[in-house]
């Protein structure tokens, strides 16, 4: 199938736009490589420091002949996702012992949990979390003794913060390590029910807490598909993980087989070998691309449309949200995962997963097909999955069927024919709705607007009864260089309750949603943001607000408005505390949201 020309139209687009700035980076880390093994430079006294607590591996690092494979892994356990990483050092190093290599874990990064830290001051934190993760990844990296590096991290920021850092060593070899979901649970729809009901006062907390814990239970990512999964399946799409590695259980053998498998190969692609692929390599435009394609296909979370600019600028890749938007236009949605459907990811898995969704979307001309991958080939690759053949990783074609079509479609017959993210664009700034999961009589709302400086003032006043009519609830000064730019997910019960009361409502924010949240039309990320004076600075109790999904627009109706003078909110209180006094640099310096909303890249 030739490629669809709007998918090759964009990837023109973004090429040319980031001619001189890929031309850079593609020259800094040719530079980088050019000395070979870094090792091999080093003095005595460094090496010496470098294998001293390396026991009997000391000898074949000291001769440099064999690849040193770098771990930078982003375990704790506190995060059910991470926490099966605590295994992973010893597996990765046993399968490099196997092939004469070694391993050394290069460093820790900081993971944290917006599950934990939802409408809580420690969100606040939360987006920049990602830039810290980069710039940690890069100090574990900066000894300059390892030949190729795996990467173990999961969640919300820290896989885009991990991918930053592979690119900025993008002369070395990465391969990306999942630890995979949880076992399903309770289903998502009960839970979100249960939180509604609670919201209005209808059950107490006892109930709530039980709902949630019968959730989330065990060692894995959350099964609902929200900004973690999206991960998952952005570095299968861009060849960072070996075919099928996204959604396999935690503590399994074939996880723990595909995690010897993927040492291994990082191996394999080494400068020192005949196969070498650097990271650099493969995070290119049409690598950028197909990932934007595979967020459409499947509903995925509003935060990667943050998180993807971010990770292409640290490659010399300029992606705009308009590239989201032509790419959405054209992209079917073939998933219905929870919250766009009642299916987890596991269940999506068992349907036919990623191996199915990508073969239909190369069929359908979607995906570049010749992209670099880790495999050593293109992306025909990740239409196979790993099957456990005595103790070992064998790939097999994949499903040429869906075995749910509730849960998975083929693009010739999908859900909707058009992806679940849009582009807004009117006198109110730019942003993005998630449509996945909208009713379609909720995609143009046009009502008055009530107006709120904290996510807290919403919440008093729903439970002072004073929503009685459609409303667009406007919620500004969220935005990075405000507050951090904290996900607002915590109003989704509140939301959820007025909607469900009859009334039409939306919500604006210059900050975030989760990648969780669905069904309430949302329009996110709107730039420019408040703290700078922004439009919705400029906005008041009562302005007429029109949030047209349909069409792509966002707009005060009465264009006087945004003749005021912009509100100035005093911030004092997103200053300090839970340490958000360590971040006054990050805020003051931090990238619109249409460049990623970071100071890093």
């Amino acid at each position: 199938m030739a490629l669809n020309a709007i998918v090759e139209d964009v990837t023109a687009a973004i090429a040319a736009r980031s001619r001189d700035s890929r031309a850079a980076y593609l020259a800094r880390i040719a530079r980088a490589a050019e000395d070979g093994p870094a090792r091999a430079h080093l003095s005595c006294g460094n090496q010496a420091h470098a294998y001293a607590a390396m026991g009997p591996d000391k000898e074949t690092m000291a001769k440099g002949r064999a690849p040193n494979l770098g771990i930078v892994t982003a375990y704790n356990d506190m995060l059910s996702a991470h926490q099966p990483f605590a295994r992973f050092p010893a597996l990765i190093k046993q399968a490099a012992t196997e092939v004469g290599a070694t391993a050394q874990v290069a460093g820790g990064v900081p993971a944290m949990c917006d599950g934990v830290t939802q409408g809580q001051p420690g969100m606040e934190l939360s987006l920049f979390s990602r830039d810290v993760i980069a710039m940690a990844a890069g100090v574990a990296l900066s000894h300059n003794t390892f030949d190729a590096a795996v990467f173990l991290g999961v969640c919300d920021k820290i896989v885009p913060g991990l991918v930053i850092a592979a690119a900025s060593f993008g002369h070395l070899p990465a391969v990306f390590l999942p630890a995979g979901p949880m076992p399903s649970g309770l289903p998502n729809d009960e839970k979100a029910k249960v939180r509604q009901r609670f919201a209005a006062g209808e059950i107490g907390r006892d109930k709530l807490m039980a709902a949630e814990m019968a959730s989330y239970h065990s060692p894995g990512t959350c099964t609902f598909y929200g900004t973690a999964n999206s991960n998952q399946m952005l570095m299968e799409v861009m060849g960072l993980h070996l075919p099928g590695a996204s959604f396999v259980n935690p503590n399994t053998p074939l996880r723990d087989a595909l995690t010897a498998a993927g040492t291994q190969r990082a191996l394999e692609i080494t400068a020192l070998g005949d196969a070498y692929t650097p990271a650099g390599h493969i995070l290119d435009e049409r690598a950028c691309v197909n990932g934007i394609v595979g967020l459409m296909a499947t509903g995925g979370s509003t935060n990667l449309v943050l998180h993807l600019p971010a990770m292409a600028r640290a490659a010399g890749i300029v992606l705009d949200i308009e590239d989201f938007a032509r790419l959405s236009a054209v992209t079917p949605l073939m998933a219905r995962v929870y919250p766009n459907g009642l299916a987890d990811v596991n269940h999506f898995h068992a349907a036919g997963g990623l191996a199915y969704m990508i073969g239909e979307l190369l069929a359908a001309g979607l995906l570049h097909p010749d992209t670099r991958t880790v495999t050593g080939e293109g992306l025909a690759a990740y239409t196979r999955e790993p099957k456990l053949t005595e103790g070992a990783v064998h790939w097999s074609d994949g499903p040429d069927h869906s075995h749910n079509d509730k849960i998975l479609r083929p693009a010739s017959d999908p859900f909707q024919p058009s992806g679940g993210l849009r582009a807004l664009e009117g006198n109110l700034g730019r942003g993005i709705i998630k449509t996945s999961a909208v009713a379609e009589d909720r995609l143009m709302i046009e009502a008055p607007a009530r107006i709120f400086d904290t996510q807290d003032a919403v919440k008093d006043a729903f439970k002072a009864g004073e929503f009685t009519q459609d409303t667009v609830i406007v919620v500004r000064f969220q935005g990075p260089r405000a507050n951090g730019m904290p996900e607002l997910h915590s109003l989704t019960p509140t939301l959820s309750v007025l909607q469900d009361r009859g009334l039409k409502v939306a919500l604006v924010t210059d900050g975030r949603m989760s990648g969780a949240s669905g069904k309430v039309p949302a329009a996110i990320h709107v730039s420019p943001e408040a703290r700078d004076g922004g439009p919705l600075a400029r906005l008041r109790d009562g302005d007429v607000i029109r949030l047209n999904a349909r069409a792509g627009t966002l707009d005060v109706t009465d264009p006087a408005a945004l003749t005021r003078d912009p509100v100035t909110p005093d911030l004092s209180a997103n200053e300090t505390g839970l340490g958000r006094d360590l971040f006054a640099a990050f805020r003051a310096h931090a990238a619109p949201a249409t460049q990623g909303g970071g100071i890093v890249s």
